[in-house]
């Protein structure tokens, strides 16, 4: 047990503790986190259950859902579990019926809308959509309107939701917006903005000064202002939206019950200090956020009907790339 980080060590404390069992066995995981950020978490869960082996696949979400169907359609789903980018494409595989209920899970903690209401997939942290600036913008901006105005004219870049499932949420919340909606995005195409395929491109353009503004998910502009990169990040006064990396059991687990172990590491606090550990926003707001992060409890939230928006992805996708291509 010495060798044990101090959360880790806790938490394997806790499970003898309270008498659970080890679990064993061989687990499959199917994830869109990070190569390093995943093998770090299955390495910190192996540590309490090192009967357990734990094989992955990384790849982006949208890669890994068209290995997964084509596996549905074979019959032969691999998985025990999905740790993925967002919770839309949990809601769709939920509909399909192929998430499996854990009741038992411990969501306290957790922020409302961070899990299903039926307890098939749970946040693990929460990753923020706001705006980038170069520090040489003259407009130092602090809401979402001030993106319209003449000072971001022909200066703003932002992720597209064809490519980004941050962006494709961003935009089904901020259009749902009072005092937002589809207005805001008709004001920035009207005031010139532009769409990049994902965030890394709006990064390296409002870091370069390509860009002055870009709409981008918080961690990555605050570890580029942490490493020194001319950018800072502000979180609008009118709210942000998130997503929150969820995790799921499949129904076609071989191992369920190994596999609720790997969900209750990642939603108790010391899974959750992992992710701070990792410069993401813990889904709990009693987990200190990582260095160059607010406190939580002060960063206002959008409201997120991942149904809704789910319910109307397509059609709100072609009204994008009506308004700014392709």
């Amino acid at each position: 047990m010495k060798r044990l980080v101090p959360a880790v060590a806790a938490f394997a404390a806790l499970v003898l503790a309270t008498g659970a069992s080890a679990q064993s066995g061989k687990l499959t995981l199917y994830t869109s986190q990070p190569q390093a950020d995943a093998q770090a978490t299955i390495d910190a869960f192996r540590k309490i259950h090192p009967q357990v082996e734990v094989t992955f696949v990384r790849d982006g979400t949208t890669q890994l859902m068209n290995r997964l169907q084509a596996e549905f359609v074979a019959g032969a789903p691999q998985p025990d579990l999905l740790l993925i980018a967002d919770a839309m494409t949990m809601e769709a595989l939920k509909r399909e019926n192929r998430l499996a209920p854990y009741a038992e899970a411990k969501t306290a903690g957790l922020p409302p809308g961070s899990h299903d209401a039926q307890k098939t997939y749970f946040a693990t942290k929460l990753i923020s959509t706001g705006i980038v600036y170069n520090k040489a913008a003259a407009m130092k901006p602090e809401s979402w309107a001030d993106l319209l105005k003449p000072e971001a004219k022909g200066q703003l870049i932002m992720p597209s939701p064809l490519f980004s499932g941050a962006a494709a949420i961003h935009m089904g919340a901020v259009t749902r917006a009072p005092g937002l909606g589809w207005a805001f995005y008709e004001g920035l195409q009207k005031n010139g903005a532009q769409a990049a395929r994902g965030n890394p491109a709006v990064l390296e353009a409002v870091a370069g000064g390509q860009k002055l503004y870009g709409v981008i998910v918080d961690f990555m502009a605050i570890r580029a202002r942490e490493r020194g990169s001319p950018v800072e990040f502000v979180f609008p006064k009118e709210g942000v939206t998130f997503v929150t990396e969820p995790v799921a059991i499949l129904r076609t687990a071989k191992n369920p019950a190994a596999a609720r172990a790997f969900v209750d590491f990642l939603l108790a606090p010391e899974g959750q200090s992992l992710a701070a550990g990792q410069g993401m926003f813990p889904a709990r707001a009693d987990v200190p956020p990582p260095a160059g992060f607010p406190n939580l409890a002060n960063v206002r939230m959008m409201a997120i009907d991942v149904a809704a928006i789910l319910a109307s992805d397509e059609k709100d996708k072609e009204r994008f790339s009506e308004m700014f291509g392709r």
